[in-house]
């Protein structure tokens, strides 16, 4: 009777040990997956982030060169027409002189 109570207190260590260490491997693999989960979130909205980052510097660029193209014509148009109006003037007082 005792070498039956003592296999039974064996067997039953051996079973709360494996208990143990199942509960143990499954709390590690959830933090683990949680963890990964974390890190996959984080690499996204990073990734995210430089892509906004990306878009908005390429339109400020693209909108600086729109703004410096219409400002370079503005004044190619401007430098025209007084070059015009100082032609005219000076043809007209030429005239008038003669």
């Amino acid at each position: 009777m005792k070498t039956f109570c003592n296999n039974i207190s064996s067997n039953l260590k051996v079973v709360v040990v494996v208990v143990v260490v199942v509960v143990v491997v499954v709390v590690v693999a959830v933090v683990v997956a949680i963890v990964v989960v974390a890190v996959v979130v984080v690499a996204v909205v990073v990734v995210v982030a430089i892509i906004i980052v990306v878009v908005v510097v390429v339109v400020v660029v693209v909108v600086a060169i729109i703004i410096i193209i219409v400002v370079v014509v503005v004044v190619v148009v401007v430098v025209v027409v007084v070059v015009v109006v100082v032609v005219v003037v000076v043809v007209v007082r030429s005239l008038q002189v003669h």
